[in-house]
């Protein structure tokens, strides 16, 4: 009895080392080397900021779709070919963090030991990126943030981190160029600003950067105000703006709250010269979706737009394959998104491997033009913090429904309509 339940044990054992050789040759091919490469993508998909991760993903979506199969019309990285190095397909493991830290953190942990990715892209909020390349950086792991702006995030000393987007250093200069623009250019007088932003890394991160180019650009802040994240009234935040009076408002905000303060915003009747957003909620799908004409003459910093065609074709054809996909035009957060995929595939095929030594050497070595991307940069290229210095950005105004390039003034396809109308005038 002994030895035959040993000699069950011995086969049981043999079945399943066949199994699992059975399996390894599956997924790697008659060369021993991976079919895919697998790559983990961390966004908020389920609570307040659901639709904003909606909009992440569709553009990560959208750009493994270009990488992994052959679109020779596309002036885009690796449009030209099916897959990365040698036919290699990528495929997206994506986790939810739900706009929280430690499940950012969590997440990032079962991605790298469980699914075992070769790379990390996300996280959105600045928040959770903070947590989820902590991990990433112990681990040995390249993390590529597409859309989280804080500046910190890049100045950690990092060796595994890097960021396609532009951080709120420009981003917050940005805001005041405009303003000194309206002023010289369209006789604006714009003179204070009130600063209202969520009590997150994202939100004061940008203020305090914000207070600093407002005395350098020489506005007065009348009001700052901080708030808490996700909160379900903002009518006294609302009282204050009023009573200061402010030309323009800058906000920091995610989708839930930027929502919650334009309907206060009308309820109370806060209508001032300027309403400024440091994207983020306010160019979110659910914004408009939201609010519908109470969404009009916000004005945004952004990266992407649908005019941008006029001057590089390429945004209108991959805008043309997104509304075919999901039925819906492109936002600068899928922009962003799709963006950073597309740079991290440019990477792992130049790399020629899925080890993630490789694809970290390789990532640093990028060198993207601008006329190769659906984003208004001079192109990708990393510095030693791993932040791309080819970036810059924009300013849109919703007209009728659809946010429109208005600053730079020489990259603008309409008028910035000013002053913001009063609610009772429109």
């Amino acid at each position: 009895m002994k030895n035959r339940a040993g000699g069950r044990l011995y086969w049981l054992i043999a079945a399943l080392l066949v199994g699992g050789m059975l399996l390894v040759a599956c997924n790697s091919g008659a060369t021993g080397k991976p079919e895919t490469v697998r790559i983990g993508v961390i966004y908020p998909f389920s609570g307040s900021l659901a639709s904003t991760g909606k909009d992440l993903k569709q553009g990560v979506e959208l750009a493994v779709e270009i990488v992994n199969n052959r679109h020779d019309d596309l002036n885009l990285p690796l449009a030209g070919s099916e897959g990365v190095w040698g036919g290699k397909k990528i495929e997206l493991v994506f986790a939810d963090h739900e706009g929280k830290p430690d499940k950012g953190k969590t997440e990032a942990e079962r991605l790298i030991t469980q699914e075992h990715v070769a790379a990390l892209l996300g996280a959105y909020n600045s928040s959770v990126t903070r947590t989820a390349s902590q991990v990433a950086e112990q681990a040995g792991i390249p993390f590529l943030s597409t859309a989280s702006t804080n500046p910190q995030l890049t100045a950690r000393g990092f060796k595994w981190f890097f960021r396609t987007t532009p951080h709120d250093g420009t981003f917050a200069e940005n805001a005041f160029q405009f303003f000194r623009g309206l002023n010289d250019q369209k006789g604006a007088d714009i003179k204070t600003i009130a600063l209202v932003y969520e009590n997150t890394d994202f939100g004061k991160g940008f203020a305090n950067l914000a207070r600093s180019f407002a005395q350098q650009y020489g506005f007065e802040v009348v009001a700052d105000i901080s708030y808490a994240r996700e909160t379900q009234n903002v009518r006294s935040e609302t009282r204050e703006v009023k009573a200061a009076n402010p030309d323009a408002v800058v906000f920091a905000s995610y989708v839930s709250d930027a929502i919650l303060f334009m309907k206060t915003f009308k309820q109370i009747g806060v209508a001032p010269k300027v309403i400024w957003a440091d994207d983020a909620g306010f160019i979110a799908s659910g914004f408009l979706e939201n609010l519908g004409s109470d969404g009009e003459y916000v004005t945004s910093r952004e990266v992407w737009a649908a005019d941008l065609a006029a001057t590089r074709p390429v945004v209108a054809q991959v805008n043309d394959l997104y509304r075919q996909k999901y039925g819906q035009d492109m936002n600068g957060n899928a922009a962003r998104a799709f963006t950073g995929m597309l740079a991290l595939a440019d990477a792992i095929d130049r790399a020629g491997s899925a080890d993630p030594e490789a694809i970290r050497k390789a990532l640093t070595e990028t060198d993207i033009p601008g006329d190769r991307l659906i984003v208004p940069w001079q192109g990708i290229r990393f510095n030693a913090n791993g932040q791309n210095i080819m970036g810059s950005g924009i300013v849109v105004q919703v007209l009728n429904g659809k946010y429109t390039t208005v600053w730079p003034f020489d990259l603008a396809a309409a008028d910035v309509v000013y002053p913001f109308p009063a609610w009772n005038k429109r």
